[in-house]
């Protein structure tokens, strides 16, 4: 992709109040499901192969969006980076800040992070969505909004269930008994979707969280428009999580490894 031929949006992020969110409701659930360092997929694959992307340096700034109960911040700041989380959920922002007690967080719309005091334009290295950025509504706007964050030249990761393969109620595994081969099922994909979705508590429903699914294309032409050049994308598969390795039938194991359950992508910041 040639710069010449990008649009780029750069203006200030509009003005919009803080985010409702529904992770209010489930702020004990996650707190308790994520722990200190968060669980088994965390440990073992989402925060490696964000810190991979990532590349991060002492020194570094950065602004971690949709921070959640700051599970990422311990990993930032052993590598020596200035860490800052912003959340939506007051709740969340909470157990965070009882939880590491060194990280910042403050409580912030993604939207309209000009309005968060401390988040200046142009004022962070680097900018992280872990888990988060399909949560966010609308997409170009929070988009628009890290840009704004970040300096020239800075980069920003994002890394997310993948988008083609990890739909909410429109995807999910098939088995093929002449085969015998477990397949991927996609119901729908180019449609944008808000889905609700309501997470298990030791067998028990709790409150409902909002996801929002979007095309690829939505990401890599959300980010070209808010100038951010995407430099690297990973597709990343299950191989062996200590809780699902054992006891799994071959063909299951071969499609976790052949279909990716989560993508990263990193950008940097045009500099003009």
């Amino acid at each position: 992709m040639k710069q010449k031929n990008l649009t780029i949006k750069n203006h200030s992020p509009p003005t919009k109040r803080a985010a409702p969110t529904s992770w209010d409701d489930v702020a004990a659930w996650y707190d308790g499901w994520m722990g200190q360092k968060g669980g088994d997929y965390h440990r073992q694959i989402v925060i490696p192969a964000l810190l991979e992307l990532l590349t991060p340096q002492p020194g570094e700034s950065v602004l971690d969006i949709g921070a959640g109960q700051g599970v990422l911040a311990p990993y930032l700041q052993e590598v020596g980076m200035e860490y800052l989380g912003i959340e939506a959920s007051p709740k969340l922002v909470q157990r965070a800040k009882k939880r590491h007690t060194k990280a910042n967080f403050l409580r912030g719309d993604a939207r309209a992070l000009d309005k968060v005091a401390g988040v200046k334009k142009g004022g962070f290295d680097t900018a992280v969505f872990l888990l988060s950025i399909q949560d966010m509504d609308p997409l170009d706007v929070v988009l628009q909004n890290a840009s704004w964050a970040l300096k020239p030249g800075g980069r920003l990761v994002i890394l997310m269930t993948h988008p083609c393969f990890r739909i909410p109620r429109q995807s999910g595994w098939g088995w093929d008994k002449q085969r015998k081969l477990r397949f991927r099922r996609i119901d729908s994909y180019l449609t944008t979707l808000r889905v609700p979705l309501q997470p298990k508590k030791q067998g028990q429903r709790s409150g409902k969280t909002r996801s929002f699914h979007r095309p690829l294309q939505a990401y890599i032409n959300g980010l070209a428009d808010s100038g951010l050049l995407v430099e690297r994308i990973e597709e990343i598969p299950v191989k062996d999580v200590a809780q699902l390795a054992n006891g799994r039938l071959k063909a299951d194991k071969r499609a976790s490894a052949e279909i990716p359950l989560f993508l990263g992508i990193r950008a940097r910041k045009v500099i003009r």
